[in-house]
């Protein structure tokens, strides 16, 4: 008993000592100001629910299903509009749909990229929940934010993984937005995961499947063509020749440049001149001193011959705008020159720091391969590819989003052709998740993936404003519409016509060949 009694008193001796041991510790950290810190510092790191701020970083980066609009004003009223067809739904009546852009963008160019791909999305989610057929599940928008530049793509997937196994039942990803490095490695992770993906605006041949017969991306599906397809579409408009054609292209590069510069080489072989690089800023939404390079490179085409009348240029807007500018400015004022580029192009209508009087130089064309444009169906046209009947769809409902109960979503955008790209990635993804269940059950996730190869044909496609989504075994939209828009005096964009990546397009039955 003796022995017992010993050991009780060591033990409470003990736990004394370390609770001293802890409060004298703690005193010392508040005394310097640390413990207050490192408190304060714990509970400031949540944003709103699902969002958190990271270390080193003034972000809020996560997967948000509140209201909160990243501190971005220009997005509230779509949020608000998400927000109560999110609360409209029935537990246990949804699955969960999550659109991943860069959220806490920062430059103008983007925030309008990213407000038109979230009223397109939502736009889309309301539709599937209101269709008069009563199809199911339902769908419910989440928003993910990797970051401006995608730099905590790893955090935001660790957390839609997470989503895929809770009540939340995550079933797909869409939007993605930019092709750049981060947004890859973000899709290579997701799909790697077994999480189905539905790109948007992503246009680089590295991120798509299919590349040399490899399916890097397993569940991967795009609604844009890849960049050598929008080239080979411009390819059978402009009937560009590689004797009178000057390559100007980013040396550094990223996926959506190196993959247009490379699908521009391959139209330029047997040209006479050397291609001209460029290295831009690593953040190629800054201005840099390209502008210096681009002065020079106008000197150079200048000392071209007459015939060289077509610039490739394989960059990014910032610097696609200098370069416009540059050749506003040139010296050889009597030459006529035609710009042609990727869908990038799209951000330079409405650019405040787009030089006025290069687009007014009667000598100075500039066309672009857009994504989708507004006025690519009109009424009277009588065409395979996609129709004007599909476009209305999207008409009509913008028309009542202006006010509730499907809106109001705030100031709306068609011609960068985000939204409408942004509304068929969406309706893609509802087709593939219903696909997956036919009896409107929660599909499996891994099976709403496996829909994609069947995508085709009169009654599988889906008939999207953009146009017809038909995609081959590898998630690939096969003949896609591209249309050809140039760049106005004032700024805006003109409708040209529709160009096909097979020179003409799809049959009825939309099925792509061997």
């Amino acid at each position: 008993m003796a022995r017992v009694w010993t050991w009780l008193r060591e033990d409470i001796w003990e736990i004394r000592f370390r609770r001293y041991v802890a409060l004298t510790l703690v005193a010392a950290l508040v005394g310097l100001g640390v413990w207050g810190g490192m408190t304060a510092a714990k509970e400031n790191r949540s944003c709103a629910p699902g969002v958190v701020q990271p270390k080193g970083s003034d972000e809020c980066v996560g997967v948000s299903w509140t209201t909160y609009a990243f501190r971005r004003p220009q997005f509230a009223e779509t949020i608000r509009a998400i927000n109560r067809e999110n609360h409209r739904l029935s537990p246990g009546s949804y699955v969960t749909v999550a659109l991943l852009e860069p959220f806490t963008a920062s430059d103008a160019d983007n925030l309008g990229d990213v407000l038109h791909e979230l009223q397109g999305a939502y736009l889309a989610q309301y539709q599937a929940n209101h269709d008069t057929t009563g199809l199911k599940p339902k769908i419910r928008l989440v928003l993910a934010n990797p970051g401006a530049t995608g730099a905590h793509w790893r955090h935001t997937v660790d957390q839609l993984e997470r989503m895929t196994k809770g009540p939340d039942r995550l079933r797909a990803v869409t939007g993605v937005g930019l092709s750049t490095d981060n947004n890859k490695k973000a899709v290579q992770e997701l799909t790697r995961r077994g999480i189905p993906v539905i790109g948007s605006s992503i246009t680089a041949d590295d991120l798509a499947n299919g590349q040399d017969g490899k399916d890097p991306f397993p569940g991967l599906a795009r609604v844009s063509p890849t960049n050598t397809d929008e080239a080979r579409a411009l390819a059978s408009f402009a009937k560009v020749s590689a004797a009178d054609a000057f390559l100007v292209y980013d040396r550094t590069g990223d996926p959506y440049t190196r993959t247009l510069q490379r699908s521009f080489e391959k139209m330029l072989k047997g040209s006479r001149y050397e291609a001209q690089p460029f290295t831009p800023p690593a953040d190629r939404s800054k201005e840099g001193s390209t502008a210096n390079v681009f002065a020079q490179v106008s000197n150079i085409l200048c000392n071209t011959p007459k015939t060289t009348d077509t610039v490739l240029f394989a960059g990014r807007h910032t610097q696609l705008r200098q370069f416009i500018n540059a050749l506003g400015a040139r010296g050889c004022v009597d030459r006529r020159f035609t710009v042609l580029t990727g869908d990038e192009g799209s951000y330079l209508a409405g650019d405040k720091d787009l030089d006025p009087a290069a687009l007014k130089d009667p000598l100075l064309t500039v066309r672009y391969t857009a994504l989708a444009h507004p006025d690519a169906w009109p009424k009277d046209a009588a065409r395979t590819g996609g129709s004007a009947a599909d476009a209305k769809v999207l008409r009509d409902l913008l028309a009542s989003a202006a006010r509730e109960p499907a809106g109001p979503i705030g100031k709306v955008g068609l011609d960068d052709g985000q939204l409408i790209i942004a509304y068929d990635a969406m309706r893609l993804a509802v087709h593939g998740i219903r696909g997956a269940s036919p009896t409107g059950k929660v599909p499996a996730l891994r099976d709403v993936g496996l829909q994609w190869p069947q995508v085709k044909g009169k009654q599988l496609r889906v008939n999207g404003a953009s146009g017809w989504i038909c995609l081959d075994a590898h998630g690939n939209p096969y003949d896609k519409a591209v249309p050809i828009v140039e760049l106005t005096p004032d700024s805006r964009t003109r409708f040209v016509r529709i160009a096909w990546p097979e020179g003409k397009p799809p049959a009825k039955e939309c099925l792509p060949p061997s």
